[in-house]
């Protein structure tokens, strides 16, 4: 029954159609018909400039900087590449720790007095054990071994900033080794393209400007790769030296006021 009334409906809907078309068709007086073909509309001079321009838009800088990166070959773009990506990691783990452990010194240095005043060591050991940074650290093992004379704590503070300055130091000397390294990884790309470009010559027998371009331009993409990478980490790497040598004069400065601050409360 229901495939019935379907057949039904869409013969109706068929006929109604049918219909309708030839009635709109006798409708319609039997005019000559033109074909008007539709205004091309010409595109202005910054409309034609920007279809021109509009294929060198689509190359996008990291689309440029991928095709580069291939045509200079994977052996050493790709060690290039291991160079940035280590380099990159140590300076930003350097970055952090280093922010990390600026404190504001005279803060410090005013809640260690008021300790020392109110409680004695104990209360300034408290003070610098929750305070984070190498300036406390600094004071904490002054306050550790107070018992023991003003000597032992001036050898001991001293001791304790150079262990500190090494630990700030960390990591630096692979830094350096990446900047250094990878111009010239970059160099021995280009002295190895030149050579294949030679044999591409010898070989050929002939000095075609197509052999000798496509060498070339292999062998100066290692080069301009290579002191991009070695840019990059030298910015990080003086960041990185300019902080250390102001917690470095935070840190000295602040403990000659520690010194003073110990004397002072010993008498």
């Amino acid at each position: 029954m229901k495939k019935s009334l379907v057949l039904l409906t869409v013969v109706g809907l068929l006929l109604f159609g049918t219909s309708a078309n030839v009635y709109a068709q006798a409708a319609t007086p039997a005019t000559p018909t033109e074909v008007v073909e539709p205004a091309v509309e010409e595109p202005t001079p910054a409309e034609a400039l920007q279809v021109e321009a509009a294929p060198a838009e689509e190359l996008s800088f990291h689309y440029v900087l991928k095709e580069r990166f291939i045509e200079g070959g994977a052996e050493f773009m790709g060690v290039i590449l291991l160079c940035l990506i280590i380099g990159l990691g140590l300076s930003i783990e350097r970055i952090i720790y280093l922010n990390m452990s600026s404190t504001n010194t005279a803060k410090l240095l005013n809640k260690v007095e008021a300790a020392l005043k109110s409680g004695g060591v104990e209360a300034a050991k408290e003070v610098c054990r929750n305070t984070r940074g190498p300036v406390a650290s600094i004071y904490y093992q002054g306050l550790e071994r107070y018992n023991e004379g003003m000597e032992v704590v001036e050898k001991s503070v001293v001791s304790y900033g150079s262990v500190l300055m090494g630990r700030m130091e960390l990591n630096l000397s692979w830094i350096s080794l990446f900047i250094a390294i990878a111009p010239m990884l970059g160099f021995m790309g280009t002295v190895i393209g030149m050579i294949a470009a030679f044999d591409a010559i010898a070989a050929a027998g002939d000095i075609s400007p197509t052999i000798v371009a496509e060498g070339i331009k292999v062998a100066l993409l290692t080069t301009v790769f290579g002191l991009i990478v070695a840019v990059i980490l030298q910015v990080f790497y003086n960041y990185i030296i300019s902080k250390i040598d102001s917690l470095v004069n935070t840190m000295e400065d602040s403990t000659i006021t520690f010194m003073d601050i110990l004397i002072k409360y010993k008498k």
